[in-house]
């Protein structure tokens, strides 16, 4: 990709990346975790750190990139979870927790990433 936005004169290559750890964190705010870094002073996320590798920088968090909605029946399907009553759940593979509205059957998630800045 980086190849293609020079040919094409670009400066910089701008990429949405969702960290591979978040989901063990769901709790967390994407912009507390996307703070974190290791002892080296690596950012914790191991994705996250391929990106600064090959040279990326975090140019800002975005806690609502992605919405996803469905039934109470269409989130217990795709979880393969019961949502007894209405709250916010975790679920396996989510990056933050899905809220679950049993007087309007909806199931609403917001799935967060990070947008890291490649110098080209």
């Amino acid at each position: 990709m980086g190849e293609i936005a020079r040919q094409h004169g670009f400066r910089a290559l701008i990429a949405p990346v969702r960290p591979s750890w978040k989901e063990r964190y769901p709790l967390t705010s994407i912009q507390t975790y996307a703070g974190w870094r290791r002892a080296d002073g690596s950012l914790f996320d191991p994705w996250m750190r391929v990106h600064q590798q090959a040279g990326a920088t975090i140019l800002a968090t975005e806690p609502h990139s992605l919405r996803i909605t469905g039934t109470v029946a269409e989130w217990e399907q795709w979880t393969q979870m019961v949502y007894p009553e209405s709250g916010d759940f975790w679920f396996p593979g989510g990056l933050a927790t899905v809220a679950i509205n049993r007087d309007d059957d909806s199931g609403r998630y917001w799935e967060p990433n990070v947008w890291m800045r490649h110098v080209l």
